[in-house]
């Protein structure tokens, strides 16, 4: 009997009657993990305390219509180009493209109908010590703006470590834009009712990108030492977070790209997270080169389990590893620009622990 197994199990249809399907992951620990195909989404995931007690820990919903009809980007694969890109315009090879407008001045997470609200094709692959899903979609030529018709594939893998590891991977016919992230909202005490600004976190970066009044990064690498940004050791989302500095208020919180410590292309700690009450502790590694911190400072999300009741700001936080924001026009950011014949591909583990 293999160490992980893949339950598939109907999760309705969409609002345009296309059939979703929900893959449950468990492994030989009791770690769970619950994926749809429409948009990747990860609507569960059961995490264990201290006292052997397994608990879902993101934030999510139990019926597709509410995913379709008011979701922040709860637990789902954002592209073609995760974060923002200012003004929705940006350039290859002097041809301008125009993208929606859907954060303010600013396009955000892939447009209006980005890769999160698209129904996945999705196949299960099982082996001795891991259980993966593997969701392919394509993405066809200005469809939301973007050049190319893009080949892409997210492969969540399950193995008995309890980690839980993201891999992408696109291909293009046309020269374009990629930057893919995951969008979990975290929130360790898996009691949603309560604020994340308990949570010790680390983050491994010396610098981090700061934003101007409309959240675009300036284009300066600014160092973290002496300011609210530094997470180098641990400290707790709320230690700070009020503090007055214009850069959190220009994101009414932590919103904001750091920069990964580390050989680029090559994976590596990025963050943890500690949820002292529970015990619950959370490592990220990855090779991507920044990791948006966002502490859900604009959640106002229905909530599954009480209707009169939301997802409040700050019940949950991302750790959304990905290429710099704006790196299209940035020229002092690294290149975001997929060829033909040429292969994205990058890779996210998150493993938790008790301590």
């Amino acid at each position: 009997m293999p160490l992980v197994t893949i339950e598939k199990r109907s999760f309705g249809k969409t609002s345009d009657n296309v059939a979703v399907d929900q893959f449950i992951l468990k492994n030989q620990k009791g770690m769970e993990v619950r994926i749809i195909n429409y948009g990747g989404i990860i609507t569960s995931w059961k995490v264990k305390d201290k006292n052997n007690v397994y608990k879902n820990i993101v934030l999510g919903y139990d019926s597709l219509a509410a995913y379709e009809v008011n979701s922040p980007y709860l637990g789902a694969i954002v592209g073609r180009y995760a974060n923002r890109i200012a003004e929705g315009t940006f350039s290859i090879d002097g041809e301008t493209y125009r993208l929606a407008l859907n954060n303010g001045s600013n396009h955000l997470h892939g447009g209006i109908k980005g890769f999160d609200k698209v129904v996945w094709q999705a196949k299960e692959v099982i082996d001795e010590t891991t259980a993966s899903v593997v969701l392919r979609y394509r993405s066809s030529d200005i469809e939301e703006g973007y050049p190319g018709n893009l080949e892409v594939s997210v492969t969540y893998t399950l193995n008995n470590h309890d980690e839980l590891c993201v891999a992408y991977a696109a291909e293009t016919d046309k020269k374009t834009i990629v930057n893919l992230t995951q969008h979990s909202y975290f929130n360790l005490t898996a009691d949603f009712n309560t604020s994340i600004l308990n949570h010790d976190v680390v983050i491994n970066a010396d610098t981090f990108l700061p934003v101007d009044t409309t959240q675009i990064p300036t284009g300066e690498f600014r160092s973290v030492a002496g300011t609210p940004f530094d997470f180098r050791t641990p400290k707790s989302i709320g230690n700070e977070i009020n503090s007055s500095d214009q850069q959190l208020a220009y994101g009414h919180g932590y919103d904001h790209c750091w920069v990964r410590n580390g050989k680029q292309q090559e994976s590596s700690f990025i963050a943890s997270a500690y949820e002292p009450t529970t015990g619950r502790f959370l490592e990220v590694f990855s090779d991507a080169p920044g990791i948006q911190f966002y502490t859900g400072n604009f959640l106002n999300a229905p909530h599954p389990d009480n209707k009169d009741n939301t997802y409040a700001a700050r019940s949950g936080f991302c750790f959304e590893t990905q290429e710099f924001p704006n790196a299209p026009n940035q020229q002092n950011f690294l290149p975001v620009l997929l060829h033909p014949g040429q292969q994205y591909e990058t890779a996210t583990t998150f493993k938790f622990y008790v301590k």
